[in-house]
């Protein structure tokens, strides 16, 4: 064991051999607390100031720099980011412009595309009302001639049989037969 000798023993105890006793300063402890003893308050505040400084000047030279520099890069980063930030945002606005513009686009396309083909089947709907209708025309056309042969051809039995009626008739009223050609001309007169 180390035993300084302020505190020792005036003798040093045997190898092996253990101090056992207390040995106490008497003026040791009289004095109170070191820090406390107004008689070292001038050497106190001498270190206190000169602890301080050098606190404060490694602060200033060591510590405060690399902060600065790293507030700095942050501050760079942040500004970095926020550009990159604000050319993504132009980017995806300039995107939502082009795919609007592309959309009004496509409307007009399918509605030039839905008025071309509404105005084909408008054409073909036409041609095919006028072909039904000069179909229909031709057939009215034949019916009214058929209309006509017949009537032609009843007009002309008709005159046959208002001849054929009359001279029965007029045979029946004077009994004999009258003339074919009276009759004839008599029934022209009346029609």
């Amino acid at each position: 064991m180390f035993v300084t000798p302020g505190y020792a023993q005036e003798t040093a105890p045997a190898e092996g051999e253990l101090q056992t006793e207390i040995v106490q300063d008497e003026g040791h402890g009289e004095a109170g607390f070191p820090p406390f003893d107004t008689s070292t308050y001038p050497s106190q505040l001498l270190w206190l100031a000169i602890t301080f400084g050098l606190f404060y000047l490694f602060l200033q030279k060591v510590v405060l720099p690399r902060i600065g520099n790293i507030l700095e890069v942050r501050r760079d980063r942040i500004a970095h980011d926020l550009d990159q930030a604000a050319r993504n945002k132009e980017e995806a606005d300039a995107a939502v412009a082009a795919y609007e513009q592309e959309l009004a686009d496509a409307r007009v396309k399918a509605h030039g595309i839905a008025q071309e083909a509404q105005d084909a089947a408008k054409a073909d709907a036409e041609a095919e009302r006028k072909s039904v209708e000069a179909d229909l025309e031709q057939k009215l056309v034949e019916a009214e001639r058929r209309i006509a042969t017949v009537r032609e051809t009843a007009m002309k039995d008709v005159g046959t049989i208002a001849e054929d009626t009359a001279g029965a008739i007029v045979e029946a009223l004077i009994d004999r037969k009258p003339d074919d050609a009276a009759v004839a001309a008599a029934v022209s007169q009346v029609r």
